[in-house]
Parts: C-alpha cells; structure tokens; sequence
C-alpha cells in the first residue's frame, strides 16, 4: 500500500520528509504484525523482545538494566516485563552472588520452549508480510544503518 492510501495525504515538503513518515508508518504497521501473531502465543513484541535477548545469553543469566540496553524499545519498563514473564513462568529471578543488590534473570524450560514456538511464528510473519528477496532485504539494511549512522 502506497504512503499517500495508509495517510491519506499526498502532501509532503520533499522526499525525505515523505521517507521520514514512510519508515514511521511501516515501523508502526510492522509492529502490528507482530504484536497480533504475538498475542495468540500469549506474549507482547516486548515480552518476546526480552526472551530473544536472554536466549542470545542462554545458559547465562542477565541483570535487568543489561536486558534493557538491548532492547529493541528503549522507554520499555523491564521489570514490569520480566514481572509478567515470571508469572506466566517463562523466565525465573535469582540473586546475584557477587552483588545482592543484583537480581538475575534467565529463560526456564517452558521459556525456552514458549521462544521457540514463538520464533516459528516470527519466521512465517517475516516470509508472509515482508514481501522483499534477499537482495531487497539487504539493501533495506544497508539504508537503514546509513540512516541511523547519525547516532
């Protein structure tokens, strides 16, 4: 769908101020994706967020505030997360040994389970909705990092 349908509007001041509301419309749109396939698995784009980062440390446990330097949403509230992810038993809270003030988080069993259902289902949105070729795929990379090399 072209920008000018999704917004109703064909107005924009030049093409950069048209690629600035495209990528945050998409970024949008895509999140939508996500977070509905999500919400049938029971999890948030955030809640899968954090279990994403946590495998990527697996067997290793994680303190909050290094969890939350990962994640995709920086003004996401991580122990709120890690709250909901503990009662629905995804991941478990331990004591630092090093520090006590230190709480340690780590994916349990039925997390990692939970994660690779949900990694299946990530797959098939990425083959579904992004409709772009390898090739496509890698220029959209290499545009978006260019983009974000202000930084």
């Amino acid at each position: 769908m072209k920008l000018e349908e999704a917004i109703k509007s064909s107005k924009f001041r030049d093409t950069r101020h048209k690629a600035t509301l495209n990528i945050m419309y998409t970024a949008y749109w895509l999140k939508a994706q996500i977070s509905s396939q999500m919400k049938e698995l029971g999890l948030t784009s955030e809640q899968f967020n954090v279990m994403r980062i946590l495998k990527g440390k697996y067997p290793e446990q994680m303190c909050v505030k290094d969890i939350g330097s990962r994640m995709i949403e920086k003004s996401s509230n991580v122990p709120r997360i890690v709250d909901r992810l503990v009662a629905k038993k995804l991941v478990k809270r331990s004591t630092s040994k090093e520090d006590k003030r230190e709480t340690l988080i780590a994916l349990t069993d039925k997390g990692l389970e939970h994660l690779e259902a949900s990694n299946k289902v990530m797959d098939r949105v990425s083959a579904e909705v992004i409709g772009i070729n390898e090739k496509e795929a890698e220029l959209l990379n290499e545009l978006l990092e260019k983009l974000r090399k202000t930084d």
